[in-house]
């Protein structure tokens, strides 16, 4: 064993690689204004929005569905959003099944996690949110099961985490305003039955994920507080720390906004109020350090459901008023750690005599010792 520790310490040493782990992004210089989009047509768009106005490498939320593992697709998109300063933030999905979310299966976390390992991505932090919703049976399989999400989010991010200490895993954003229903169920129950059968789960995770709409019906005020409000977000730490969850998390608001009345729906708000609506959030509610990313919902949906909550005009390349007031918000230069692609080394010698010593070990098992000593030291310490 002395012989194997030596000889792996003096790989290791000769090739560091990089020793990778997710960071707290907001221990960085990091532009948190983001935006949430579905189609990568509008990359650009995206990054005239939230690169303005003093800021670089900002964020955006896109869906990867499981049939949309493509890895020329993806690769040329992080390319992209690499080349645009962009920071994706990836929610994973399964695929539609009439009008509802397949539920995911543990069996697919090594798929997805081999498939994810294998792309391009900009940024050292590889920010996943694990699916949408579960407190919605239509995004679960047409199920309300709390404890079943636990173990998905469990047995994922041990799979991810696995294949890259770079992954950063994001619980899905719950829907705060959902009441107990045969197809909802109350967020706090939902958590509670996360916690009483799980509770683990919550180190699993590197941020939280909060979907911060203006409720009901996405016409709350701006100056609103609490659950269901833009400042959502505070009261499901608040209720996490009632439970003795206190960690630092990151906090990541992938979905909030007001839908418009430009449609003609209107008791809606007009694209002017929203405007007003997002200066006086931004002076209230996202100067809290603990956000890292803001992606309201959303650039560009030119049909229904979305069509009212859409940025960009209807069959229009303009946007609406609220698209330049957060344009013109004030932003930082981020400086998020880029991600550089370790080079393959080249495969060392083993002398003769480490063989003869070590008659209990065959070559093909040193060839893998190697390979693996040039990966992080945690993955090494596990195998020894």
């Amino acid at each position: 064993m002395t012989i194997l520790l030596s000889v792996l310490l003096f790989i290791f040493l000769l090739n560091p690689g990089r020793i990778s782990a997710v960071y707290d992004p907001v221990s960085r210089e990091n532009n948190k204004y983001g935006i949430h989009i579905i189609d990568e047509n509008d990359l650009e768009s995206a990054s005239a929005l939230v690169n303005s106005s003093g800021g670089d490498w900002g964020y955006v939320t896109m869906v990867m569905p499981e049939n949309e593992r493509k890895e020329i697709k993806w690769n040329e998109t992080f390319d992209r959003m690499k080349r645009l300063h962009l920071i994706p933030i990836i929610r994973l999905a399964t695929r539609l099944e009439g009008d509802t979310w397949k539920k995911p299966e543990a069996d697919q976390a090594e798929i997805w996690s081999e498939f994810l390992d294998s792309l391009n991505w900009p940024v050292q932090n590889r920010y996943l949110i694990l699916f949408n919703e579960p407190n919605h049976s239509k995004e679960w399989g047409g199920e309300l099961d709390p404890e079943g999400y636990a173990d998905i989010l469990d047995s994922y991010s041990r799979s991810l985490k696995n294949r890259s200490d770079d992954f950063f895993i994001l619980p899905a954003g719950l829907d705060a305003s959902a009441n107990n229903s045969r197809q909802t169920m109350d967020e706090t129950s939902f958590l509670a039955a996360i916690f009483n059968y799980k509770k683990e789960i919550f180190d699993a995770i590197d941020g939280w994920t909060s979907h911060s709409y203006p409720n009901p019906h996405f016409t709350g005020d701006a100056s609103d507080r609490g659950r269901g409000t833009v400042a959502n977000f505070v009261w499901e730490l608040n209720l996490l720390n009632k439970w003795g969850i206190t960690r630092n998390l990151p906090v990541f608001i992938t979905e909030t906004g007001w839908p418009h009345n430009a449609g003609g729906d209107n008791y809606l708000y007009s694209p002017e109020t929203i405007s007003d609506f997002i200066n006086e959030t931004d002076r209230t509610v996202w100067t809290d350090s603990r956000i890292a990313a803001i992606t309201p919902f959303i650039l560009n949906y030119q049909s229904f459901p979305f069509a009212s909550f859409s940025w960009q005009k209807l069959n229009s390349d303009k946007f609406h008023i609220h698209f330049d007031t957060y344009r013109s918000l004030v932003k930082i230069d981020g400086k998020p750690l880029l991600y550089v692609e370790e080079p393959t080394p080249p495969a060392p010698v083993i002398k003769k005599e480490y063989l003869s010593e070590n008659k209990g070990i065959r070559l093909s098992s040193w060839q893998k010792l190697i390979s693996l000593a040039v990966s992080p030291i945690r993955q090494i310490l596990k195998l020894i």
